[in-house]
């Protein structure tokens, strides 16, 4: 007989974070903790307001079924996922965690055994040229060799500069590039914009136009001199057809899951199937989680076995998250076997 609640949690950001949908000092979210009466398995219910597409008026009441579902072993009664991709994420990784004996081990690998590393992306977050400057020379000495950097919330002149100094100092074949727009640019200057970042060697552009701009997309993914890789795009698509169709028609060079915005595991396996068919590369990142989300999402990118470098950095961001064996060393996710996990 499984027992199941759930707990709230807010993480405090060491310091405002600016993106172009505006400032987050906070980060809510709820854990799902599943227990055997031995043995607990802990799924993280993270959700980004005003991005995830979540129903967030009725959140506690799927979460509430959710339980009794699990408890009574009635799983035809579970909440529609599709209105609660984080909540399908937390299941997953709960009961996955039961499974494998409670130890937040969700995919056993070298990763977890502690011999193995994920590079990962620095991310600098948007804001003034200064202080943008200094997050990427403290990313460099921190040993990373690709960063991402957040565009589209500060004057456009001011990030070509920063980019044009970036590259005075770092030529591509030292720094990766890689620029997150989050749909900022608009029809009217969105080719524009791509022509004059082209010149500072960008390794991709993540999502240049606000989602659901189909033909749009098609045409800036078709003539954009900067690979494009999609995003927003994806959430929000739940059906497997749905997604090979946006794939087909609009054809990015590359497609970033989310496994907490996209419902899962299953389904972002699922988006693999559909961009290895059309040819089409992709990585995953992390979407604000705490060290349980993260955690779980690196284990399951180790065990996909590839070689691109992943956005999985978010961890440090917060003054309060969960003590983990996370660490991050040279550019690289480490699972640390000597660190314990703190409690919730």
């Amino acid at each position: 007989m499984l027992k199941a609640h759930y707990r709230p949690y807010q993480l405090n950001f060491r310091q405002p974070v600016l993106t172009s949908r505006g400032a987050m000092s906070v980060k809510n979210g709820y854990y799902l903790l599943v227990t055997d009466g031995e043995r607990t398995g802990v799924g993280e219910c993270s959700f980004i307001e005003g991005l995830s597409v979540d129903d967030l008026a009725t959140y506690d009441i799927a979460l509430q079924k959710l339980c009794a579902a699990i408890e009574t072993n009635r799983l035809s009664q579970l909440p529609d996922f599709d209105s609660y991709p984080s909540l399908l994420f937390a299941y997953q990784c709960a009961m996955l965690d039961l499974k494998n004996g409670g130890n937040k081990i969700f995919f056993k690998s070298e990763f977890t055994r502690g011999n193995a590393t994920i590079p990962i992306n620095g991310l600098v977050w948007m804001g003034g040229k200064d202080f943008m400057l200094q997050q990427i020379a403290q990313k460099l000495k921190d040993g990373f060799s690709c960063i991402k950097i957040k565009v589209g919330a500060i004057d456009f002149e001011e990030e070509v500069s920063l980019l044009n100094y970036i590259r005075e100092q770092y030529p591509a074949e030292k720094i990766e590039i890689r620029l997150d727009a989050n749909g900022a640019f608009t029809q009217q200057d969105v080719f524009q914009k791509l022509e004059a970042l082209a010149q500072y060697h960008i390794h991709s552009m993540e999502q240049p136009i606000r989602a659901g701009q189909r033909a749009l997309m098609k045409e800036v993914c078709a003539s954009s001199p900067i690979p494009i890789a999609f995003d927003e795009e994806l959430i929000g698509i739940n059906h497997p057809e749905e997604g090979s169709e946006l794939l087909e028609i609009t054809k990015p060079q590359y497609i970033i899951l989310k496994p907490s915005l996209l419902g899962g595991f299953g389904r972002c396996e699922e988006w693999i199937t559909q961009a290895v068919h059309n040819n089409i590369a992709w990585w995953a990142t992390s979407a604000l989680e705490s060290n349980i989300g993260l955690n779980a999402i690196a284990q399951w990118v180790f065990a996909k076995h590839t070689s691109m470098v992943q956005g999985l950095g978010t961890g440090s961001l917060y003054t309060n998250n969960v003590d983990s064996p996370l660490t991050i060393a040279q550019g690289s996710l480490q699972y640390n076997t000597e660190k314990h996990w703190g409690h919730l």
